[in-house]
C-alpha cells in the first residue's frame, strides 16, 4: 500500500509516518478540504455536512490510537527508570492487561475533568487534578500532561513520590505508598489554590465595606467563578474517593502485592487501604466546606452590594421625581404670569392690591401643587415597601378571626357539645 505523512504544526518537530487506513483514504485529503469549505459557506446539504464529520471522526479517532503516551516510569525502588519515555497504547494495554477504553481516563489529549480511580486486575488506574498515573505492586508510570501546568507543582510530587517509594521501612504496600503520595499531592495543591483564593476574597470583601467601584465588583464576579470552580474540583474529587471507598471489590483488587504473591484476601479485608482513603477524604472535606463558607460570603456581600445599589439607584429615582414635582409647581405659578401677560383688559391694573393679591395666590397654589404631590410620592413609597397600608392589614386579620372563631363554634355544635356564645 502506499503510504503518506502527517505533519504537525510547527512547535512539533517530529512527523509520524503510519499506513493508509481504509478510513482514510488518499483521495479524501482533497475531498475533505472541499466539503469543509462548502460547509463553512453554506453551500453543503446535510449529507455533505454528514460525510465531512465522518471524515474528521475517523482521522481523530486514528490519530488518538497511532500518538503514543508519554510518561515516566519509577522502578520499584523509587528510582526514575524511564523520563518522558513513549509508550504504544497497544502495548500498555497488552503488557499491563487493560481495556483501550480505560487509557482514555489518562490520555491528556482527551478533555476529561472528572478524576477517577480505576482498579484492574494487575494495576489500578488514576486520574485526579494534575495526577494521571499507573501504578502496579512494583512500577509506577506518571504520564506526562499537555498544556499549562505548574512544573514547580509536578517536581514537589516528583520528589515525594520517590521519597516514599523508597521507604522500605514502611508497613505499607509499595502500591499504597504510592497512592499516597498521589493523594497528598492532590489536596496540597487544593489547599494552596484554596488559601490564595481565600486571601484574595477576604481583601476584596473588606475593600468593598469601605468602597462599592466596579473595577471592585468585577474582581469580585471574577473571583467567584475561581472560588466555584474550585469547590466544584474539590467536590468531584471527595466523590471520586468515597465511589471507591463505597465499592468493596474495588477496595480489595487494590492489594496488588498481596494478589501477586498470591495471597487470597477477602472482599471486606481492606481496613488499611480503607484509613488511607478515609483520611484524604476528611482533608478534601474540609477544603470543600472551606470554599463552601467562603462562597455563601461572597453570595451574601453580592446581595448587600445589590441592595446598597438599588437604594441608591431609588434614591436619584426620588430625587429625580422631586425636582420634577417642584417644577410642576413652579409651571402651575407661571400659568397665571403668562395670563397676565397677555395684552387683554382685564380692568385689574387700576387695582393697587391686585399685583399682590395674584402674586400671593400663585406662590400658594405652586406651594401646594409641589406639597400634593410629594406627599402622593410619600405615600406610594410607604405602599410600596409595606405592599399593604395599616389599615388594610388590622382588617385583614379581623376578618379571618372572626371567620376562624365562627367555625369553631359551628365545629363544636356538630359534634354534639352545647354552643353557648
Amino acid at each position: 500500500m502506499s503510504r503518506f505523512r502527517w505533519r504537525w504544526p510547527s512547535s512539533h518537530k517530529d512527523e509520524i509516518s503510519v499506513k493508509e487506513s481504509p478510513l482514510w483514504p488518499p483521495s479524501y485529503e482533497r475531498s475533505s478540504s472541499t466539503l469543509l469549505e462548502r460547509g463553512v459557506y453554506g453551500r453543503a446539504n446535510n449529507e455533505i455536512l454528514l460525510r465531512c464529520s465522518f471524515i474528521f471522526i475517523s482521522f481523530s479517532s486514528t490519530f488518538l490510537i497511532v500518538y503514543p503516551l508519554t510518561g515516566t516510569v519509577i522502578d520499584a525502588k523509587g528510582n526514575v527508570k524511564t523520563v518522558s519515555g513513549k509508550f504504544r497504547k497497544s502495548n500498555l494495554c497488552a503488557e499491563h492487561s487493560l481495556n483501550p477504553r480505560d487509557l482514555r481516563k489518562v490520555d491528556s489529549r482527551i478533555p476529561n475533568i472528572v478524576p477517577t480511580i480505576l482498579a484492574r486486575k494487575e494495576a489500578f488506574l488514576i486520574n485526579i487534578l494534575h495526577v494521571r498515573a499507573l501504578v502496579k505492586s512494583d512500577t509506577v508510570l506518571l504520564f506526562d500532561p499537555i498544556g499549562s501546568v505548574d512544573t514547580r507543582l509536578q517536581s514537589v510530587f516528583l520528589y515525594n513520590l520517590e521519597h516514599n517509594l523508597r521507604d522500605v521501612k514502611s508497613p505499607m504496600p509499595y502500591e499504597f505508598r504510592a497512592l499516597e503520595s498521589i493523594l497528598l499531592s492532590v489536596s496540597a495543591a487544593l489547599e494552596s489554590e484554596m488559601d490564595i483564593t481565600a486571601r484574595l476574597v477576604s481583601d476584596l470583601l473588606l475593600d468593598l465595606e469601605d468602597d462599592i467601584e466596579r473595577e471592585k465588583l468585577k474582581n469580585l464576579l471574577h473571583y467567584s467563578r475561581k472560588l466555584s470552580g474550585l469547590r466544584n474540583r474539590a467536590t468531584l474529587v471527595h466523590e471520586a474517593i468515597e465511589e471507591v471507598l463505597k465499592n468493596d471489590d474495588d477496595l480489595a483488587a487494590m492489594y496488588l502485592s498481596d494478589k501477586r504473591a498470591g495471597r487470597v484476601r477477602q472482599a471486606h479485608d481492606h481496613d488499611e487501604l480503607e484509613l488511607l482513603l478515609e483520611s484524604a477524604s476528611k482533608q478534601i472535606e474540609e477544603i470543600v466546606t472551606e470554599a463552601d463558607t467562603l462562597d455563601a460570603n461572597v453570595t451574601s456581600t453580592q446581595e448587600i452590594v445589590e441592595l446598597i445599589l438599588d437604594s441608591n439607584r431609588n434614591a436619584l429615582l426620588a430625587l429625580d421625581l422631586k425636582v420634577s414635582i417642584a417644577t410642576l409647581g413652579i409651571g402651575a405659578g407661571t400659568l397665571f404670569a403668562g395670563l397676565f401677560g397677555m395684552n387683554l383688559q382685564s380692568h385689574l391694573e387700576e387695582n393697587p392690591y391686585a399685583f399682590y393679591s395674584v402674586s400671593a395666590f400663585t406662590a400658594l397654589l405652586s406651594t401646594a401643587v409641589t406639597y400634593a404631590c410629594l406627599r402622593r410620592l410619600a405615600r406610594i413609597r410607604r405602599i410600596k415597601l409595606g405592599m399593604t397600608s395599616p389599615d388594610s392589614s388590622n382588617n385583614y386579620m379581623r376578618k379571618h378571626i372572626n371567620m376562624d372563631r365562627d367555625g369553631f363554634w359551628k365545629r363544636l355544635y356538630s359534634h354534639g357539645w352545647p354552643v353557648m356564645r
